[in-house]
């Protein structure tokens, strides 16, 4: 009985699908309005599940709802609008609350 617990936990685990999230390195962000009105345009995209902003590292990441898909230049030009400078953008696996977890360490 446990055996079976075991393995449906396990492939119940390797069934559920990653979070998808754009991780941008920013540069220009110094104080909580920079960061506040950055994230408050990327939480009005309708393919953003969630958004988190660290300034102290210049990270912004858009975790993306399930199935949707967002181009990183989007992203980019959103940020650049807002008036600054994305250095580069890279799509992971960690959810929005893993990198702000990540982060606290």
């Amino acid at each position: 009985m446990k055996t079976m617990i075991a393995m449906l936990l396990l492939a119940a685990s390797m069934t559920a699908q990653a979070a998808t999230t754009l991780k941008a390195e920013v540069n220009g962000m110094v104080c909580a309005f920079c960061a506040q009105g950055i994230e408050k345009k990327l939480r009005a995209l309708p393919q953003t599940r969630d958004v988190y902003v660290n300034l102290k590292d210049r990270i912004v990441a858009v975790e993306l709802r399930d199935g949707q898909t967002l181009a990183p230049q989007a992203v980019r030009d959103l940020v650049k609008d807002a008036g600054y400078d994305v250095v580069s953008i890279d799509t992971v696996t960690q959810s929005a609350a893993e990198l702000k977890a990540g982060s606290t360490k």
